[in-house]
C-alpha cells in the first residue's frame, strides 16, 4: 500500500504561541518499501509519523493510503521506542492483543501468535512478563504484536533507540530479515544515519523546523543486507551524503 502525503502542515499552540512543526510537507511512500526518515532534533519527524498513523491531525494538507488491501488487519500499526507492552500480560498475551480487539476467532489468533513467537525467536518465553525480558526481547515482542495484527503499513518511531549498541545492531539485522519475508510498507524514524542507510530503500532527509522534505536519497545497496555492508565504500558514500544534508540543517538551527 502506498502512502501519499500532500502539503501537510501542522501548527501547535503552546503557551499562547503558535509553533509550526511541519509546513507544506509532501512525500510518496511506495508500496512495500522501507522508507527511513532522518532530520535534526525537533524537525517534526515524530509529528509526521503520528499524522500518518492518525493519532495527530494535520492542520492542513492530505494523507492518503492508496492501493488494494492485502490483509484483513488495520491500515497501520505503530512500533514505539518505549515498547508500550502491557506489564500485566505475558509475551503471548501481549502479541495476541490486537487480534483479540479485532475479534479474530480464538483458534486463528493463537495460531498466528505462535507463528510470530517463533519468527522473532521468543520460543520458550511465551509465559514470561515484560519485566523478565531484556530490552531487545521486549522490542521483539512489540514487533511480533504489530505483525500479528497484520497491518498494511508498519510505522516505527525510533524503535531501537533505547537499546545498547550491540543489541541494536542485532535487532537491525533481525528487522531486515523479518521485513524481507513480509514486505510491509515501512516508515521508520531514526536519528542514526548508519541505521537509516542500512535499512532504507530510500532515505528521506527533513529540514529543520518547520519540517519539510529536503532531499530523498536512493539507498542503492543490494539486498539482502548485513552489518558487514557498513564497511563498504557504497555505504560510506550514502552515509556521507546524508550527513552533509543534515549538517546544513543543523547549521541553520545553531545560527
Amino acid at each position: 500500500m502506498e502512502i501519499l502525503v500532500r502539503n501537510a502542515t501542522k501548527v501547535f499552540e503552546s503557551r499562547g504561541m503558535e509553533v509550526c512543526a511541519l509546513r507544506d510537507l509532501s512525500i510518496d511512500v511506495r508500496d512495500g518499501e522501507f522508507l527511513t526518515i532522518l532530520g535534526p532534533s525537533g524537525c517534526g519527524k515524530s509529528t509526521l509519523i503520528h499524522i500518518i498513523s492518525g493519532m495527530e491531525t494535520a492542520t492542513s494538507g492530505q494523507i492518503e493510503f492508496k492501493g488494494p488491501r492485502k490483509s484483513s488487519g488495520p491500515i497501520n500499526t505503530m512500533v514505539w521506542q518505549g515498547y508500550a507492552l502491557f506489564p500485566w500480560r505475558t509475551v503471548k498475551e501481549n502479541i495476541v492483543f490486537g487480534c483479540e480487539v479485532r475479534g479474530v476467532p480464538k483458534k486463528e489468533r493463537y495460531e498466528r501468535t505462535e507463528y510470530f513467537i517463533e519468527l522473532v525467536d521468543l520460543k520458550g518465553f511465551e509465559d514470561h512478563y515484560p519485566h523478565e525480558l531484556s530490552g531487545g526481547m521486549k522490542q521483539r515482542v512489540a514487533l511480533a504484536r504489530s505483525l500479528c495484527n497484520d497491518p498494511e503499513v508498519l510505522l516505527m518511531d525510533e524503535p531501537l533507540a533505547a537499546l545498547d549498541a550491540q543489541t541494536r545492531a542485532l535487532m537491525q539485522v533481525e528487522l531486515l530479515r523479518i521485513w524481507s519475508q513480509f514486505k510491509k510498507t515501512v516508515v521508520y524514524i531514526t536519528h542514526s544515519i548508519d541505521e537509516a542507510v542500512l535499512l532504507g530503500d530510500r532515505i528521506a532527509i527533513m529540514t529543520s523546523r518547520p519540517g519539510r522534505i529536503k532531499e530523498i536519497i536512493e539507498g542503492d545497496l543490494p539486498r539482502p543486507r548485513n552489518l558487514e555492508m557498513m564497511t563498504s565504500p557504497d555505504f560510506h558514500r550514502l552515509a556521507d551524503r546524508a550527513w552533509n544534508a543534515i549538517k546544513q540543517e543543523l547549521t541553520k538551527v545553531s545560527e
